[in-house]
């Protein structure tokens, strides 16, 4: 049966009091950057940390009381399992999740919070898919979905509603991809509100099926899954959710893992956000340029997810820190006596930086055996500054070598 712009309104009213209207902002520096007007729809801050809960409450609300009664089990990477936890709560069902053995901690705790029974399977989300269709008949549980089912497409739908009622000269919606029911649900929405408005999906490049599916005209599958994008790792498509794409959606597009990166850090830095890999995609789209929204036009980008592990975030703000030359890596080498430390400490501070770490290298870099190498992490306030460190430290006498040279825009 047809998903209708009714349907989806029917499921935002059923939703109301069970989820959040989450806000929508103003990304003022990418706008004057792109010269156009972006905004940045705050999904990272619904109830269980993304849109999941819209589709999951969706379509177990809608089971008859004797199918309630056998209980919930789901595949998920993360998100789909806390909206299926959480819809499983709010209605009094029990719920299983299955999930990829490197699944997030974060992700794993937090469904467990929320009641659900977690089991650990496979090595991608497709792997956790197939052992949770096995458990479905074992134990007679009602399976959810997480993409390819019309009450899933129709609560996620409700978040296009959301974003077409705020933003009615919308001309540019950038979402991301992973088996396709967000953009399915948005698509629908928006060509029935919002015909014009521009479409683009986007995909993470080390999991990226979609393009390949549309080329083949049928749901293909691709071999691996590598990016720290887990939400979106999703190697085969819906056949439902390729249907709707391929009908509705302008294009799909790609974006490497050091974009994503990058649009996880501009939304800590700039939005004051902690938006996940998954989430974060679509903004990387228009941070890499792969999407260039036209002069006045107004774009909307859904962050999809908050549900960041925290090492995996520290590790990214410190690797875009490196990149956008706010770390400096330093290596060079010293007379191997007591003291000789000291006076080059003296001249990082003069130059104005900050020491973050430093280590001490023998062995490793077979220097001669009367110096000792020197790595120095150290915070500066941007490249600029960074190159006057290292002119100051030459000037003063030390040969410096630098690492990890950076190549991204602040």
């Amino acid at each position: 049966m047809p998903i209708t712009l009714d349907d989806i309104r029917a499921a935002r009213a059923a939703l109301r009091g069970i989820i959040i209207e989450t806000p929508l902002l103003p990304d003022e520096r990418l706008s004057q950057e792109l010269n156009a007007s972006i905004w940045l729809k705050a999904e990272c801050t619904q109830r269980s940390g993304s849109f999941k809960v819209r589709g999951a409450y969706t379509m177990i609300s809608r089971l008859p009381d004797a199918a309630r009664q056998r209980g919930v089990i789901a595949p998920s990477a993360g998100n789909h399992a806390q909206g299926v936890a959480l819809a499983a709560r709010l209605l009094g069902l029990p719920a299983t999740i299955v999930m990829p053995e490197r699944a997030p901690l974060t992700k794993i705790i937090a469904t467990q919070r929320l009641g659900a029974e977690v089991i650990l399977h496979g090595a991608t989300f497709d792997d956790a898919q197939a052992y949770a269709r096995r458990l479905e008949a074992e134990r007679g549980m009602v399976y959810v979905p997480a993409f390819d089912h019309e009450h899933i497409i129709i609560g996620q739908g409700t978040l296009g509603l959301e974003i077409a009622e705020a933003l009615p000269d919308l001309s540019l919606i950038i979402v991301p991809i992973g088996g396709g029911g967000l953009i399915s649900g948005i698509a629908l929405a928006l060509r029935a509100i919002l015909p014009h408005v521009r479409i683009i999906g986007v995909q993470s490049a080390g999991c990226a099926p979609v393009p390949r599916s549309l080329a083949a005209g049928r749901p293909i599958a691709v071999s691996s899954a590598h990016t720290i994008a887990d939400g979106i790792a999703v190697k085969r498509p819906g056949a439902l959710t390729l249907s709707i794409i391929r009908n509705l959606v302008d294009e799909v597009v790609t974006v490497d893992d050091d974009s994503i990166a990058r649009a996880i850090a501009h939304t800590v830095q700039h939005n004051r956000l902690v938006v996940e890999g998954a989430g974060a995609a679509g903004l990387a789209a228009l941070i890499s340029g792969q999407v260039t929204p036209r002069s006045g036009e107004t774009v909307c980008v859904p962050l999809c997810g908050g549900n960041i592990d925290s090492n995996l975030l520290t590790r990214v703000l410190e690797q875009v820190a490196v990149r956008q030359g706010r770390y400096l890596l330093l290596k060079s080498t010293l007379e191997d006596r007591p003291g000789n430390l000291a006076p080059l400490l003296v001249r990082v501070a003069e130059s104005g930086a900050n020491v973050i770490d430093i280590f001490h290298r023998r062995a490793v870099w077979l220097a001669p055996l009367d110096r000792v190498g020197i790595e120095l992490v150290l915070e500066v306030r941007d490249e600029q500054h960074g190159q006057q460190v290292i002119q100051h430290l030459s000037a003063s006498g030390y040969h410096v070598e630098r690492e990890g040279v950076g190549g991204w825009p602040e």
